[in-house]
């Protein structure tokens, strides 16, 4: 095209934004797309949508630029655009990590692992990524079918990669893709990694370098290593299980992705023979077609009742069901050991504590606890975990953000020799240092060697969960989810943090509040605003703590999904329990307090 007729176009999308129909930071990207030789292939369509007027569609791709979250650099697949998951976006954070792995460790010897999951081009996406790091003098190790995203952690640290690459959208619905990008240690970028791989993206990556990847194959510059890494990492995983008993029936659910290439095969090599997969979910799927309302999240209850009904008839003990990428783990069970006992779901906070205490319990058995060990977990992540872990003498490193980069990063500054567990409320469990990611893996493992334990002394999970509320006192929480899709939702998500962030109500829920805190600002805001220093790491949450201790809520948008999550905590110390029902009761109630007027605030604000 002629530069007068780029000129029109950019002139028809300026025009647009001044009529408001497009946002400002989109008429930038877009007109950037326009006339960028880089971009050329994509003009076609971006004149369709033009011509056609479909200026939310432009707006939705193109109003930001796809940054690094908590979980890498994911969102919806759509042919062209600034904000989307597609060819160019994913070659950009290709090229720009072999930039800037190559500016970090030279140009001799490099690696990088790649892998991805059972989504809509993931195959075709791990083939360009694998194209243009070889072209950029990469050796390249791939799992080349359908693998964990902790096998990809596991597989950077097994062939001592620079760098690596899972493609995969985790929970994400269907429309959506991502790469998460690793760095040499296995764990996920962090900065100023992150922020140093994005720079490169926008100012030096015009020319993406690629071979094709039959080529790179051919020529022996891609190593096909799945069979060998199944191998090692089932071996490394059961060498972490605890002998115990083994009389347990299992219904595994990998939600239509990738666990059941690895984890019945990781439950039967430490011994659990009877593993039922559930036939509605075994096929990998990309569009979840049999997963309620298409999200595969552990965390959505909605999946788990027709995985109960076939439980029920298979007279199961338990039910694993883990995520598209299998590196979180969700679970169900009978609330006691009759055959016709009613089947209940653990939160990710309840399953946080229990795996917690398990670990701790088998650890100190063996005399594998010391003075320096630790675990760790989130703001976010119920406070039991830190008090099961003061009772073992074991130091919890709870003060970081939400994703578990953090926490893998948090296991190399304390001395991974050290380390015995870390989690977050949002189903991710890890143990001892064979990768440094989540593990729905090693998570099913050590909650079957649980129940099984339980099961032989004859008492459930349920049971198990109570004793550590009459030690460790009760606590009960609770997640609120809201949408906020496209660049309104942004300007949405942005007027709700504002708004909480320049005021703080006096009650919420019947419960005063007390301070606010707040780690944009690293500000504590006490009622009569007195204000303090708050230490900690940097992120967009808010936290209100009431005059009861252990009751508090947090908001923060989220990082990797288009939502704000309003985390609720309630607490009852051990020494004031005298009916845990009545306390269920009591902090239900609490809780729907909380909710009530939370949202109610949240209406009116937007």
């Amino acid at each position: 095209m002629t530069n007068i007729d780029l000129q029109l176009l950019v002139a028809a999308v300026q025009q647009a934004g001044s009529e408001g129909k497009i946002s400002a930071n989109a008429v930038e990207n877009l007109c950037h797309w326009i006339t960028a030789a880089e971009y050329g292939k994509y003009l076609p369509g971006i004149i369709e949508h033009i011509q056609s007027n479909r200026w939310q569609e432009l707006d939705n791709a193109f109003w930001k630029v796809l940054e690094f979250g908590t979980g890498g650099r994911r969102g919806r697949m759509y042919p062209f655009g600034s904000n989307t998951i597609n060819e160019r976006t994913i070659g950009e954070s290709a090229q720009g990590l072999a930039n800037y792995v190559k500016s970090q460790f030279g140009t001799e010897g490099l690696k990088c692992a790649v892998a991805y999951d059972t989504r809509h081009r993931s195959r075709e996406f791990a083939e360009l990524c694998s194209g243009i790091m070889v072209a950029n003098g990469f050796h390249v190790y791939m799992l080349d079918d359908y693998r964990a995203t902790p096998q990809l952690s596991f597989l950077v640290r097994e062939k001592q990669c620079h760098c690596g690459i899972m493609v995969t959208a985790s929970h994400n619905p269907p429309s959506d893709n991502a790469v998460k990008v690793y760095w040499s240690t296995g764990g996920q970028i962090l900065p100023p990694h992150d922020q140093a791989i994005i720079q490169e993206v926008m100012e030096n990556v015009k020319d993406i370098e690629s071979t094709r990847f039959e080529t790179a194959l051919n020529d022996g510059q891609v190593s096909i290593c799945t069979a060998e890494i199944d191998a090692a990492f089932q071996k490394t995983l059961v060498q972490l299980s605890r002998p115990g008993p083994r009389d347990l029936k299992l219904v595994y659910s990998p939600l239509h992705g990738v666990g059941g290439n690895v984890i019945p095969a990781v439950l039967n090599a430490s011994g659990f023979e009877d593993v039922v997969m559930f036939p509605g979910h075994a096929n990998p799927d990309p569009d979840f077609t049999n997963v309620a309302g298409q999200i595969s999240n552990p965390e959505n209850v909605e999946v788990y009742q027709p995985i109960i009904e076939f439980a029920r008839q298979q007279s199961a003990d338990v039910i694993l069901v883990t995520d598209p990428d299998a590196d979180r783990l969700g679970c169900a069970a009978p609330v006691s050991l009759s055959a016709d006992a009613d089947w209940k779901i653990f939160n990710g906070n309840q399953l946080c504590a229990m795996l917690g205490a398990y670990r701790l319990e088998s650890l100190q058995q063996v005399g594998r606890l010391s003075d320096e060990s630790f675990q760790v977990t989130t703001l976010v992540t119920t406070q039991m975990l830190k008090r099961i872990g003061d009772s073992f003498g074991v130091t919890t490193h709870g003060d970081l953000l939400v994703g578990f980069k953090w926490i893998a990063g948090a296991i190399d500054q304390g001395g991974a020799e050290h380390f015995v567990y870390g989690t977050e409320e949002s189903h991710g469990f890890m143990i001892s240092d064979y990768c440094r990611d989540k593990d729905g893996a090693v998570a099913s493992m050590l909650l079957a060697e649980l129940a099984a334990r339980l099961k032989a002394d004859g008492k459930t999970l349920f049971d198990y969960l109570e004793s550590l509320y009459w030690q460790y006192g009760y606590h009960q929480e609770e997640l609120i989810t809201i949408y906020m899709e496209g660049s309104e939702g942004m300007g949405r998500m942005t007027r709700l943090m504002n708004h909480f962030r320049d005021s703080m109500p006096e009650t919420l829920g019947g419960l005063n509040v007390q301070s606010k805190r707040d780690y944009l600002t690293h500000t504590i805001t006490h009622r009569g605003s007195e204000t303090d220093e708050l230490k900690g790491p940097t992120g967009n949450l808010i936290f209100f703590d009431f005059d009861q201790e252990g009751n508090y809520l947090c908001i923060r948008p989220s990082g990797t999904e288009p939502k704000v999550k309003i985390y609720l905590f309630t607490y009852e110390a051990a020494e004031n329990l005298a009916d845990l029902n009545v306390t269920h009761e009591e902090m239900s109630v609490r809780l729907e307090s909380l909710q009530a007027d939370i949202s109610r605030i949240v209406d009116q604000i937007l």
